[in-house]
Formats: C-alpha cells, structure tokens, sequence
C-alpha cells in the first residue's frame, strides 16, 4: 500500500472477516485464524466487535450498506417500471463486479444456511436482508402487476435466490442473465 496509511486494527479485522467468512464459512472459520489472517490481537476483536458473532453481523451489516446502495443507483438508472423491478439482476451484477471480496453466493444466505437459529444481531442484519428484498420488490412489482403485485414479487424473488443459487452449482454459464430472463416471463405473465 505505497502512499496509503495501513487501516487500523479493527479495520483489518472486518476486511479479513469479510473476505474469510464468506467463501470459508462462518462455522469453519475459527477466531483464531481471522485474528492471524488481520494480524490483530484477540482484544482487538472483543473490544471493538464483543464477540465473533457480533463481527459476523457487522461485516453482514456493511455487505447489505453496499448492496443497497448498489441496488439503489440501478434502481434510479432504470428508465421504465420493468427495468425497476429487473434491476435487482442488475444490481447483483454490479455488485459481484464491484466487490473486492466476492462471496461464493450470497453471504446472507449462506450464513442463514450455517446459522439456521442465528440469534441477536445477525439474526437482526440477516432479517434485514430479507426485508429489504421482500419489500422493495413488492413495491417495484406494484406499478406493473396492481393487486397480483405479491405474486410477481415473490415469482421475482425465486428467480433471483435461485440465481444465487446457480453460483454455488456451476452448471449455469450466466446465472444473472438466466434469473433476469425468468423474472422477465414472470412480469409479462402478470402484465398481458
């Protein structure tokens, strides 16, 4: 880092758990190896984040800051209420070309999956996710579908989990691609 200040200790210690966590696994990632992976002191890590959950749910906490803002800016680029509604795709696009540390699929529903009785703040931040999801697409899917608006916004969001999904296979060659053409037939079959 030639001309940059090193970041701090807490600092390094959410970027190692947001590159490690994510691709290795919450559960088989000890505490340990985040502390030797950032280079920091296990005080480090109960002083700024209280425990290993509580570095979970703030990596959590600035992946879904940078996911909705990613989504928020294809939102506004959109220039008609389909496109709107579409740009989840675009903005899971963006955001996986934009990520410094990519997870393998999604890091919300991958820790879901790993902590399926998650309590405290990452139940909280994991919930979060879901609710920005669940109503942000309701409330794109109104303009174009009217009252069938919940149908479409759930038919919409099978498509895009299960494009996270298809990351996780490797059998889909364009999974963005293969989701945005299903979330499409599922818009003209509740607006023909």
């Amino acid at each position: 880092m030639a001309g940059s200040q090193r970041a701090s200790a807490p600092q390094r210690l959410l970027q190692t758990a947001d590159r490690v966590l994510f691709t290795a696994g919450v559960q088989g990632t000890p505490v340990d190896e985040l502390l030797r992976q950032a280079g920091v002191s296990a005080a480090t890590l109960y002083t700024h984040f209280g425990s290993k959950d509580g570095l979970v749910a703030e990596a959590l906490r600035v992946r879904l800051a940078a996911w909705h803002a990613v989504w928020d800016g294809q939102v506004v680029a959109a220039d008609d209420d389909t496109a709107r509604l579409l740009a989840v795709f675009d903005a899971l696009a963006a955001y996986r070309t934009g990520s410094r540390t990519p997870a393998r699929w999604c890091a919300f529903l991958a820790t879901a999956t790993e902590l399926p009785r998650a309590d405290g703040e990452i139940r909280d931040v994991l919930a979060a996710d879901t609710a920005l999801l669940t109503s942000r697409l309701l409330h794109l899917a109104r303009p174009l579908a009217g009252a069938r608006a919940p149908a479409l916004a759930e038919e919409v969001q099978v498509a895009y989990d299960g494009t996270l999904a298809s990351f996780l296979r490797g059998s889909v060659s364009d999974p963005i691609a293969v989701g945005r053409r299903l979330a499409g037939a599922a818009v003209r079959a509740h607006t023909g």
